[in-house]
């Protein structure tokens, strides 16, 4: 395989399109929730991925998992936690099984936030996804996208 080579270039094509796409996404959304909630849009992501957990089997994340399911490191999803914690719309707590972990809860407060901004996030989405869709080379990847979720 060479640096020219065709399929290489489709490769990087493509990828340089995805990742203009997750962009203008991300920043629509991003624009939306702070304007209207005071929220970025990990915070979002954050307090969504903890409202999730329950109280059964494998019901609560450790941070590591949390981490992992808004796409950051350990280190920043701490120093994330740490700022809605300090804004009362998180709460940590002490596994009581293993006195060592740690795990984070969404508060009343932050659900209520949640619950205001989940339309702001939805709508903002529909919005950028509606506008990529009128560029050709972001068409493709967008009707990609909504087949995802629909059923088979």
């Amino acid at each position: 395989m060479t640096a020219t080579d065709p399929a290489l270039t489709a490769l990087a094509q493509g990828w340089c399109a995805l990742s203009l796409l997750h962009g203008r996404i991300e920043a629509h959304i991003e624009r939306a929730l702070q304007a209207k909630h005071d929220l970025s849009v990990r915070e979002y992501s954050l307090l969504d991925v903890l409202s999730r957990q329950h109280d059964g089997t494998g019901g609560h994340l450790q941070m590591k998992q949390v981490a992992d399911a808004v796409v950051l490191s350990q280190s920043a999803t701490t120093r994330l936690v740490t700022r809605l914690e300090d804004r009362g719309l998180l709460a940590r707590y002490l596994c009581l099984t293993d006195r060592r972990g740690i795990y984070t809860n969404v508060t009343e407060a932050g659900l209520k936030l949640l619950g205001e901004a989940r339309p702001t996030n939805e709508s903002a989405l529909r919005e950028a996804m509606d506008q990529a869709e009128r560029k050709p080379e972001l068409a493709p990847l967008v009707r990609a996208l909504e087949t995802l979720g629909a059923p088979a």
